[in-house]
C-alpha cells in the first residue's frame, strides 16, 4: 500500500519502521522542523527524520500544514492512506480528504477516553488500570474519528509514563499493520466514537508536576508516575522546589496535615498524605543531582515537623 507517514517524537518510530519493514510503499515522512534543544540549545532533528533518511524516504518538516502548495503536494504523491502519529500539526480538512482510504491516526489511549496530547500521562495520573492504542480515521475534530481497531495493555503498579510510552508504541505499529491490511481487504467496519463516554487529557504544562498533598497517598502515587520524565512531580520546601521521582504510599493513621514531614526511621523521608502517606525514594534538590533518599539526607538533613507544599 502507498503511504505518506506523518509523526515526530520516538513514540511514531516504531510504527514507522514496522510499515517499511512490512513493505509498504513510504511515499513521503512530514515531520516538524528541527529545533533547538537541551541547555545548549543546539539544534537536533526529530528521530523520525533521522529514521526515515536512513531509510531512504523524503522527508518534509513544514512549519504549517495550510499551504498551499502542501495540498499540491500531496495531492501529487496520490497515497492509498496517511499513517498521523502524534504528528504535532492539525490537518486541514481538505487534507484529510487526498488519500482514497482516509487519514488513520494512531492514539495512544482506548479512544473516546483520553482524547488529547497527553493521553499516557494522564491515564497514569487517574490511577487506570489499563490503556491501549486506537487506530482511528482522523475528521476535523480533536481524537473524534470513527474508531478502526483498538488494543488493550495493562498499566502495572510501578510503571511510569515512560514504561507505558515505550509498550503503547510497540502495540502501535503492531496495530497499523493490522489496520491497513484490513483496510484493504474491506474487512474493517469504522465504529463511530460515543462521545457521552469522552474524556480528555489537555497537553501538560509545569505546573501539572506539583504534588498536591491534599491527596490520598494512592493518589500522589500515581501523580508523581504519570509526570515522569515530564514535567516532572515536585514539591516545595520553604523557598526550594525538590523533583521527585519515586515514592510508596504507606498505610499509616496520623493526625497531621498532608505535607508535613513525620517522625521517620533513619535514612528515610515520610510525609503526611490526605489519607495514609508517601515514603520518599528518589528525588532531586538544588545540587541537580537525582539520588536516593538515605543519600540525599546525609547532606541534607530534613526533620520531622517540617512542611512541604
Amino acid at each position: 500500500m502507498s503511504l505518506v507517514f506523518m509523526g515526530t517524537p520516538d513514540f511514531a518510530l516504531p510504527p514507522l519502521q514496522a510499515l517499511a519493514e512490512a513493505g509498504h510503499n513510504i511515499l513521503a515522512v512530514y515531520t516538524q522542523p528541527d529545533k533547538p534543544k537541551g541547555r545548549g540549545k543546539i539544534i537536533q532533528a526529530p528521530h523520525v527524520k533521522e529514521a526515515a533518511l536512513a531509510l531512504g524516504i523524503p522527508v518534509f518538516q513544514p512549519s504549517s500544514m495550510k499551504d498551499e502548495k502542501i495540498y499540491h503536494e500531496l495531492s501529487a504523491l496520490s497515497p492509498d492512506v496517511f499513517v498521523v502519529v502524534a504528528y504535532g500539526h492539525i490537518l486541514p480538512a481538505r487534507l484529510l480528504e487526498i488519500p482514497r482510504l482516509g487519514a488513520v491516526n494512531i492514539h495512544a489511549s482506548l479512544l473516546p477516553r483520553y482524547r488529547g496530547a497527553a493521553p499516557i500521562q494522564w491515564a497514569i495520573t487517574h490511577g487506570e488500570s489499563h490503556t491501549g492504542v486506537t487506530t482511528m480515521l482522523m475528521d476535523a475534530g480533536m481524537d473524534t474519528g470513527d474508531i478502526l481497531l483498538q488494543r488493550s495493555l495493562a498499566i502495572e503498579p510501578q510503571d511510569t509514563s515512560v514504561e507505558v510510552h515505550d509498550r503503547l508504541s510497540m502495540l502501535g505499529a503492531e496495530l497499523i499493520l493490522e489496520t491497513l491490511e484490513g483496510l484493504g481487504e474491506g474487512s474493517i467496519q469504522p465504529l463511530p466514537q460515543n462521545s457521552e463516554e469522552a474524556t480528555y487529557a489537555p497537553l501538560l504544562k509545569k505546573s501539572h508536576g506539583r504534588i498536591n498533598w491534599n491527596l490520598p497517598a494512592h493518589d500522589i502515587d500515581t501523580h508523581v508516575r504519570g509526570m515522569n520524565p515530564w514535567p516532572g512531580a515536585f514539591t516545595r520546601l520553604k523557598e526550594t522546589d525538590y523533583k521527585i521521582f519515586k515514592v510508596q504510599p504507606l498505610t499509616m493513621v496520623h493526625e497531621a496535615l498532608p505535607g508535613t514531614v513525620l517522625p521517620s526511621p533513619s535514612g528515610s523521608l515520610i510525609i503526611a498524605a490526605a489519607k495514609d502517606a508517601v515514603a520518599i525514594n528518589e528525588l532531586q534538590g538544588p545540587s541537580g543531582k537525582r539520588m536516593g533518599i538515605a543519600d540525599f539526607l546525609r547532606g541534607n538533613p530534613i526533620t520531622a515537623g517540617m512542611f512541604f507544599s
